[in-house]
């Protein structure tokens, strides 16, 4: 697969799977970023502060009227 394939695979998402699969990436590239600047932190932790944030309207459940 090669990056043109992955921008088509990318386009084609509902706007909800994108924003479900930056939601859920956060904790990593937080860790990541954390890392590169000398100061880890755990990955547990991240996502314990991320599991306190109220997550973007669209990734809550739809409730039926």
């Amino acid at each position: 697969m090669n990056w043109k394939d992955n921008i088509t695979r990318w386009r084609s998402l509902t706007p909800e799977e994108k924003l479900r699969r930056n939601w859920e990436a956060i904790p990593m590239d937080v860790s990541q970023s954390m890392a590169f600047e000398r100061e880890p932190v755990a990955m547990s932790r991240i996502r314990e502060t991320l599991a306190r944030i109220e997550p973007p309207a669209l990734l809550k459940p739809r409730t039926v009227l």
